[in-house]
């Protein structure tokens, strides 16, 4: 798999959850649908706190978000029991906007790098892997932006 296609593949993830959380109100982004057990702020500080764990982390790099962001937006955590109050949502979609540049700002060149440690969750063997491997995460989680986001505007 080249550089471009790896990156392409976030961009592409980027950009659908972008458009589906266009316009949604301030009130919308924290209504938790029945069915659901999340909402739409936490589903993007998800994916922001998702792809610095599993890129960054999982490859032996340091974390570039506070550490707030896995408080709040791990994977198992719930906004119910949310206590503070968590990253805006407007530093998440400027993190969102700015995830593809950083990996390949970060990384391009270099996804064909062996990770030092294998014993991952996912048993990726290379940077390109973890970048690859978020991207399907970043798609899995857009088809819940998406269903959140008609829920909410119904």
């Amino acid at each position: 798999m080249t550089d471009a296609f790896a990156f392409k593949m976030t961009d592409r993830a980027q950009a659908q959850i972008l458009k589906y959380v266009e316009g949604i109100s301030e009130e919308a982004r924290t209504v938790v649908p029945a069915g659901f057990s999340n909402h739409l702020h936490w589903q993007l500080g998800h994916i922001v706190a998702v792809a610095d764990r599993v890129v960054n982390g999982l490859s032996g790099r340091r974390s570039v978000l506070p550490a707030a962001y896995a408080t709040y937006f791990a994977p198992g955590t719930k906004p119910a029991e949310w206590e503070g109050e968590p990253p805006a949502w407007e530093e998440l979609l400027i993190r969102l906007e700015e995830l593809p540049q950083q990996f390949r700002d970060a990384y391009a060149g270099k996804l064909d790098e062996k990770l030092t440690n294998r014993e991952n969750f996912a048993k990726a063997e290379t940077l390109g892997d973890l970048v690859t491997l978020n991207a399907g995460h970043m798609q899995h989680h857009s088809g819940f932006i998406n269903a959140l986001a008609r829920a909410v505007r119904a």
